[in-house]
């Protein structure tokens, strides 16, 4: 019998990689770019909460109500996938920091590549002080969220010990 046979056989739960991936970039999507939408309207930051879906919609608008739940619709959409990305990768990485370091590298992609290059975001250099914090901040807290969600839920073995103990 094959070692991965006998691992699926020794009667522990194992979380769908898939299923577990989606439920966290839904969640952290939906926190965290409620989150992006309270910087927004608190003035923390000028990006608005549409900024992902601008190269697909027109800045007036993502200004609108409307405009707002389909940029939270695409922040969710985003995380789905980044949360997808991570939990593949990385899922096996323990404690806070590589969530951390995850959300600092998203952040500088979006801000100083991709969002310059696509039209969503102004040039790092042009942004408000208070804006580049406030983003930085946003990301940094959204990659902790994914990346020590999935810490606790592929490495945590306390859950699993009384199954092992039988």
């Amino acid at each position: 019998m094959s070692k991965r046979r006998r691992q699926r056989d020794d009667g522990l739960k194992r979380t769908n990689v898939w299923t577990f991936s989606l439920q966290l970039g839904f969640f952290a999507g939906l926190i965290w770019g409620g989150i992006k939408a309270l910087m927004y309207y608190f003035r923390l930051s000028v990006i608005l909460p549409g900024y992902l879906a601008e190269p697909f919609f027109k800045t007036p608008f993502l200004k609108t109500q409307a405009g707002y739940y389909v940029g939270w619709l695409f922040f969710i959409l985003f995380s789905i996938i980044a949360a997808l990305l991570y939990t593949l990768l990385f899922r096996r990485l323990k404690g806070p920091y590589p969530g951390i370091i995850y959300g600092i590298v998203w952040w500088a992609v979006i801000f100083m590549v991709l969002g310059p290059m696509l039209g969503m975001t102004a040039k790092l250099s042009s942004l408000p002080a208070d804006t580049v914090i406030s983003e930085f901040c946003l990301y940094l807290l959204w990659g902790l969220f994914i990346g020590y969600t999935a810490a606790m839920e592929y490495t945590d073995e306390r859950h699993r010990e009384p199954q092992k103990a039988l």
